[in-house]
């Protein structure tokens, strides 16, 4: 064989290979797939926030978590932003369901000196034009660990919830402005298919085994 034909028949045997590489990949690796999102839907051209429904007994999460997710849509800066929910096109609907503080570690004297933080909301989007819910999720939790302010590098029960609510509030504008499947977490996703109920909340939920995140650098 000349020096020239073993040259193309390498050739043509490395061509086989990429050309046979994509399907030997997808054929060894299902648990690989990624799912598309679920994008908004093009007439989809605003977003509004719901006053948050607050289940817990504790006074006032509501307004700062519903500041900090209008915060995160309008630096987010894709879709308008609107204050009056009854022009805006879509409208972001949650209700805090759990808010639980635990204890989880103590001094010599028996005092606790570190907490966990666990908040669950119950979460959907509402499409005002058609009055039906495009998508809901009704267990996104966020766990959030953090020493008491006595100890080196310690927080305020206060400043531990602003870090719950930055979380809450990039995984709200994600999964709303990127689509269904783009927020990972413990939560149950649904898409229902029946017409929303005006003003309807979502359904509270009963707490499971939490995530527990990392708190997000500043500045972004």
């Amino acid at each position: 064989m000349t020096d020239a034909k073993r040259f193309y028949q390498k050739r043509f045997s490395a061509g086989v290979l990429l050309l046979a590489l994509p399907i030997l990949i997808g054929g060894c690796g299902g648990d690989m797939y990624t799912p598309a999102p679920i994008v908004l839907p093009g007439h989809i051209q605003s977003i509004a926030v719901r006053p948050i429904a607050n289940r817990t007994q504790i006074v006032g999460l509501e307004d700062k978590l519903r500041l900090r997710v209008t915060e995160e849509f309008l630096r987010d800066g894709r879709l308008p932003f609107i204050n009056n929910e009854s022009e805006a096109h879509g409208v972001v609907v949650a209700e805090i369901a759990n808010y639980i503080k635990e204890p989880i570690s103590y001094d010599s004297s028996h005092i606790a000196e570190e907490f966990k933080l666990w908040v669950i909301l119950n979460l959907r989007f509402v499409d005002q034009s058609n009055n039906t819910v495009l998508w809901e999720e009704p267990r996104m939790e966020q766990v959030y660990r953090y020493f008491v302010e006595t100890k080196p590098g310690g927080i305020t029960e206060d400043e531990a919830r602003e870090v719950l609510w930055d979380l809450f509030s990039r995984d709200i504008v994600k999964r709303t402005i990127d689509g269904f499947g783009s927020v990972s977490g413990a939560s149950e996703r649904k898409t229902p298919k029946k017409p929303l109920p005006k003003n309807a909340e979502p359904a509270s939920a009963e707490p499971k085994k939490p995530v527990e995140r990392v708190a997000p650098p500043p500045p972004y």
